[in-house]
């Protein structure tokens, strides 16, 4: 274990090159780094805990994930404080954030990394600064201490056998044929998703076109599919197998711009409102559901009792391997598949309200799939 003279020494020199590096950066970039400090100054003997995202326009990180952690991590220790910074979807501008809150004396980190290959550089200074790193949500690579996540094969195959069950029974000697629109390449989280719905999907169905979505961007969802419309033909595309909310928004609008009807199913994940609002409107299929809650806060208490120098075995029961670590402590939670029929889990969960779903425009489908009367 590094001492602690040697752990100021490591943290010193990285000071000198994150606080340049940073600085570079907030002026390059403007308002794409966004870093706040929570709470001030920590006192003496308590944690600062550092809480970096990779973006605020994915609705969950904002109004879910950041609050949520921040809220246990203040009920387990009341006198820590939280350094939080959101990468805007850039991973040179979250490399930056990371080697500044070492320079700056966070005691523990809390990572959703925007790219979990490219952040390993920085994750081996925290290591080297004796600074433990919890990957939150997407696995990084480097020495990460703690890890907690939903499991993605099995969000990969709750999508899968949805899409399955709605398409139309097989003809002798006939596939349907499907798109899948994958997330990220640079999101480890995207390759399990696609290994678990091809586990479901192989054999059963022929898919016809597969993209890697390049930062999970619903405009370059909409752009695949334009594509995937042009080479395959509209009426030969029964189904789509959508990673998640944000690329089945622009899957469902290419979709619609080629004046495609009825719509083929279209999956995807996290709840986001406006996908809740479509699959009322029956123009999509179904959506994972990942309870934010749990999530949040075994990342809050594996932070607080990392730095506090303690075990994580009494909170992470499973191991996983990363691309370059081994046996990492793991927290791997069950997602929920959602449609027309079930939606009204997220309303006792308190993610949304009648009211927010059910507006003007949605109220008859909401009367229709009886969310109100």
């Amino acid at each position: 274990m590094t001492t602690a003279p040697a752990r100021h020494r490591v943290r010193a020199a990285i000071a000198v090159t994150a606080g340049l590096a940073l600085a570079v950066t907030l002026a390059a970039c403007g308002k794409a780094a966004q870093v706040d400090q929570s709470g001030g100054s920590a006192h003496r003997g308590n944690l600062r805990i550092g809480l970096l995202l990779p973006d605020n326009e994915i609705a969950r990180f904002d109004r879910f994930d950041k609050p949520l952690i921040k809220q246990r991590i203040k009920e387990l220790c009341p006198r820590c404080t939280v350094d939080y910074a959101s990468a805007q979807h850039d991973a040179a501008t979250q490399q930056h954030q990371v080697d500044s809150m070492i320079a700056n004396g966070v005691e523990v980190l809390i990572l959703d990394a925007v790219d979990g290959r490219a952040i390993r550089s920085s994750v081996i200074k925290a290591r080297q600064a004796n600074i433990p790193v919890v990957a939150y949500d997407r696995l990084a690579e480097g020495p990460i201490s703690g890890y907690v996540s939903f499991n993605g094969a099995e969000v990969g195959r709750l999508q899968g056998q949805a899409l399955l069950k709605a398409l139309a029974p097989h003809r002798p000697g006939h596939r349907d044929q499907i798109v899948m629109m994958n997330g990220s390449s640079t999101d480890p989280n995207s390759d399990w998703f696609k290994r678990g719905s091809l586990e479901v999907l192989r054999g059963r169905v022929t898919i016809g076109k597969s993209y890697e979505t390049i930062g999970w961007r619903p405009e370059n969802a909409n752009l695949n599919m334009s594509g995937a419309i042009a080479a395959l033909g509209a009426e030969n595309i029964q189904g789509v197998l959508s990673a998640n909310d944000g690329l089945a928004s622009g899957v469902i609008a290419a979709l619609k711009a080629a004046k495609i009807h009825p719509l083929p199913p279209v999956t995807g994940q996290d709840a986001e409102l406006g996908a809740v609002q479509r699959i009322v409107a029956r123009e999509q299929l179904m959506t994972v559901y990942k309870p934010f809650k749990p999530e949040a806060e075994a990342a809050a208490e594996m932070a607080v009792a990392l730095g506090r120098g303690k075990s994580l075995a009494g909170i992470a029961k499973e191991r996983v391997n990363s691309g370059s670590s081994q046996s990492i402590p793991a927290v791997l939670l069950h997602p929920i598949a959602l449609d027309v029929h079930n939606l009204k889990i997220l309303i006792r969960d308190g993610m949304y309200t009648t009211d927010q779903i059910c507006t003007e425009k949605y109220a008859a489908a909401c009367r229709k799939a009886g969310l109100i009367t």
